[in-house]
């Protein structure tokens, strides 16, 4: 997810009936809107799986439980709050009928998967920056994280680093671009997020909406960045 390509890697299976047909060679909005995730060739997609905030809302208060010894750990305990809420990385996604069979720090990535394959029809986000199905096989694959390695706090948040990136957030640090162009580089990414003008960019697709205001968006990326 290199080239300001962003979210999610889509699945290369044809997926049942709802599946649509995109070209990931058309423009990059595109691409954004359809969540690709770097991938190549002509694939399939399910609108059932987005990348889609397990949270309604974000209440005033909450904002004061952003945490991190760095700059880069609140940015990500900022993105955790308007996604997963206070379940945090054992957040599922509040659509999913059928639950895992354990909290998700406590499963394999293979067992996430296997849950997800057994329970077609239901969003499948997960954890604490609520990734999906499409995304999840993308990072693990990015990352060489064994299929059997545990989904804990530590490998959540490195799969998260790869998303980081793709928002272009070393280019941030190192003033390549605005602060703007990289809060809605994010909003790109996680659904829960506002672009500058205040809605969630899948606003209204399936179900999406921004769980905070580009107010209070501003706001924190400020105290965190200066």
């Amino acid at each position: 997810m290199i080239t300001t390509v962003f979210v999610a890697a889509l699945t290369t299976t044809a997926i049942a009936d709802s599946a649509v047909r995109f070209d990931l060679e058309s423009s990059l909005n595109d691409r954004a809107k359809w969540k690709s995730f770097g991938v190549k060739d002509t694939t399939f997609f399910n609108p059932i799986e987005v990348m889609r905030a397990g949270r309604s809302r974000v209440i005033e208060a909450e904002f004061r439980v952003i945490t991190g010894n760095d700059k880069t750990a609140r940015l990500k305990s900022l993105i955790a709050l308007a996604e997963a809420g206070p379940k945090g990385y054992d957040a599922v996604h509040h659509g999913a009928k059928i639950r895992p069979p354990k909290p998700p720090t406590q499963m394999t990535i293979a067992e996430i998967q296997r849950w997800i394959g057994n329970t077609p029809r239901q969003p499948h986000a997960i954890g604490r920056y609520q990734i999906i199905p499409s995304t999840l096989k993308m990072l693990v694959a990015k990352s060489g994280v064994s299929r059997n390695t545990r989904f804990t706090p530590q490998v959540q948040d490195q799969l998260a680093d790869i998303l980081l990136a793709d928002a272009k957030y070393p280019e941030f640090r190192k003033g390549q671009i605005s602060q703007t162009r990289f809060m809605n580089n994010l909003a790109l990414v996680w659904a829960g997020l506002p672009q500058s003008s205040g809605r969630s960019a899948y606003d209204g697709y399936a179900g999406n909406r921004a769980t905070i205001s580009w107010s209070q968006y501003k706001r924190e990326i400020d105290k965190i960045f200066g």
